[in-house]
């Protein structure tokens, strides 16, 4: 079986640290956790890594969020395997992660852009909670804003939760992932 995370980002230092790349910064903590490089190719970096019979791939779009589509139909067409797609959600509270095994955008930028592209909803996601912005806030800027110093203090352990969230789907299915991890919060 194979695996293939799309971690929704913005390329570029500006955004490291932000809300908005929480999918990135999963990606380089599956990365770390198996001592693994990100590869460069043209609108993408990818690495894989195999787990007995089983392969994980993890790319990271780097046309923006806007445009991540793009790169998710391009290598869907060239690669088979499963697809998820991980990414960030001010729907949620800061430290949930949800999974779902389709549904809309949700607002989502770059899930709306995979949805155009592929023409369907019907994908599993990893949604990653970053909390709600304040009112003077509109959420087009509050998804590049940066993390608090509390939240960044509880960062590394959502980045494990879903890292282990993820890694348990490739093992046991979506199905039996979503009673464990969806009812779990970081706080």
């Amino acid at each position: 079986m194979r695996l293939i995370l799309f971690t929704l980002g913005n390329p570029g230092k500006k955004y490291t640290q932000t809300r908005h790349n929480i999918g990135f910064m999963v990606a380089d903590g599956l990365a770390e956790k198996f001592n693994a490089r990100f590869k460069n190719a043209n609108d993408y970096q990818h690495l894989k890594v195999t787990l007995g019979e089983k392969e994980l791939v993890v790319v990271k779009p780097l046309l923006y969020m806007n445009n991540s589509g793009v790169v998710v139909k391009e290598y869907i067409t060239e690669i088979d395997g499963d697809f998820m797609v991980v990414c960030d959600d001010f729907a949620l509270p800061f430290g949930k992660i949800r999974i779902r095994e389709r549904g809309s955008d949700g607002g989502h930028q770059g899930l709306a852009s995979i949805i155009y592209h592929l023409q369907t909803n019907n994908f599993p996601r990893l949604r990653i909670g970053i909390g709600n912005p304040p009112p003077e806030i509109p959420y087009r800027e509050y998804v590049l804003t940066k993390f608090t110093r509390e939240e960044r203090k509880l960062l590394p352990k959502i980045i494990e939760l879903s890292c282990e969230a993820l890694l348990y789907i490739l093992d046991n299915g979506i199905k039996k992932a979503m009673t464990i991890y969806n009812a779990q919060t970081i706080s």
